[in-house]
């Protein structure tokens, strides 16, 4: 099985287009230190042909475009990418979908939740039914992942929930959203049938269950969202808790070094990844902290083999 991070930061990439702080100007500079990011997506495929994109992120032209193994081979119009698998409603994981409009087939897996958000928003309709397949998944089954003609993709996932809310849009305005496992946030288990990963872009939280899931895995791509859950408030770059947004810290007594400490995993690998936490930065003490810990930082183009 192949994997390929296609974007490795979080929603707004890094830089982010608004952002004057010390990271974001070190990327925009071109440090080799501070390499730029786009938004969280992974590709994988069992071939090495046929690819299937795990969220698509609002910059998923460019990726496309840097990712050879994405460009059409066949024809006045082609692609290699059968498919979508959403792991929420967020707008940094379903912008890209309008990206493929353009009447290639393809099939969208989702959760019944996440899919009613796209059904209730006419602009994705640019999708035309006729040609993009929408297939909801259930949580702890297992769904076989298809080619557009039907034939096996040799992949299958199993989304399964974990903390999170519901996307920002949808909160009520004045109302904290609760931290809820359902439909709204879900990771997802990727297999070949002989090896397995796991992708979890977001999770406010890593519960006994979780942890248990996880134990023995090959390879967990995880959120690295803040190094610390007050990060944006001691940065001045926001009000909102790490937590607050559905995500998981790095440090702390209930962070993420903190959970997969006692676990057995084969490779544990950041993604997804704010603007203002260091350890996008390859000189930053805090990078050294959660390598120290047995992490990798993910980074756009970055390849895996299973």
């Amino acid at each position: 099985m192949f994997a390929v991070v296609l974007g490795a930061a979080a929603g707004g990439g890094f830089p982010q287009w608004n952002s004057n702080a010390e990271g974001c100007r070190r990327a925009r500079s071109g440090d080799p230190a501070a390499p730029a990011r786009t938004q969280a997506s992974l590709a994988v495929s069992a071939d090495g042909n046929s690819w299937f994109l795990l969220n698509a992120s609002p910059d998923l032209r460019r990726q496309i475009e840097l990712a050879p193994m994405l460009h059409p081979r066949e024809g006045l119009r082609s692609s290699p990418i059968a498919g979508v698998v959403l792991t929420g409603g967020d707008v940094d994981a379903i912008a890209g979908l309008l990206t493929l409009r353009e009447r290639q087939a393809l099939t969208v897996y989702a959760t019944s939740r996440v899919l009613a958000v796209l059904d209730a928003n006419p602009i994705f309709e640019v999708l035309a039914r006729d040609v993009v397949a929408r297939q909801a998944v259930t949580l702890e089954q297992e769904t076989r992942l298809s080619l557009p003609d039907g034939t096996p993709g040799g992949l299958s996932i199993e989304a399964f929930a974990v903390p999170g809310k519901v996307p920002l849009y949808l909160e009520t305005a004045g109302a904290a959203p609760p931290i809820v496992e359902g439909e709204e946030t879900v990771g997802l288990k990727v297999s070949d049938g002989r090896h397995s990963l796991f992708f979890i872009p977001g999770c406010a939280a890593v519960t006994d269950a979780l942890a248990r899931r996880l134990d023995g895995a090959d390879l967990v791509f995880f959120d690295g969202t803040l190094f610390t859950d007050d990060e944006m408030i001691r940065s001045g770059t926001g009000r909102k808790t790490g937590r607050r947004m559905g995500h998981i810290s790095n440090t702390g007594a209930d962070g993420a070094l903190a959970a997969f400490a006692p676990l057995k995993i084969g490779r544990k690998i950041f993604i997804h990844i704010n603007n203002t936490n260091p350890i996008l930065l390859a000189d930053a003490p805090e990078r050294r902290i959660v390598e120290a810990a047995g992490w990798e930082v993910a980074f756009d183009g970055m390849r895996v083999t299973l």
